[in-house]
């Protein structure tokens, strides 16, 4: 299990029923629809980058490689936002994912 960074960390121990419930509330989402983990992770990666989220995009990338998510699905996920979001935010993105990559040796 990767380390948690150390902002979320800090309020997990604030807040313990709220991370709590916020943990409640994504396996509620996800078990919501028919959509499997893998193209839910992609979602979430997507919705991430668009936002500029880097611990988002770290986190995502990692849960849809778990989930059976190939590098090159992952990538594409985020190259196809290029005309909606920006190719700079996609460069970005990129960037952050390739850490994932490189880390679990998949780069």
């Amino acid at each position: 299990m990767p380390k948690y960074p150390g902002q979320y960390q800090n309020i997990t121990k604030r807040y313990k029923g709220v991370m709590k419930a916020l943990e409640g509330l994504g396996k509620a989402t996800k078990a919501a629809g028919p959509l499997n983990k893998r193209t839910s992770e992609l979602i979430q990666l997507a919705a991430a980058a668009a936002i500029r989220a880097e611990g988002s995009v770290h986190s995502h990338a990692r849960r849809a490689l778990e989930a059976g998510a190939k590098p090159a699905e992952i990538q594409h996920a985020l190259i196809v936002l290029t005309s909606t979001i920006g190719f700079p935010t996609v460069s970005a993105a990129l960037s952050w994912v390739d850490d994932v990559l490189a880390k679990e040796g998949r780069k």
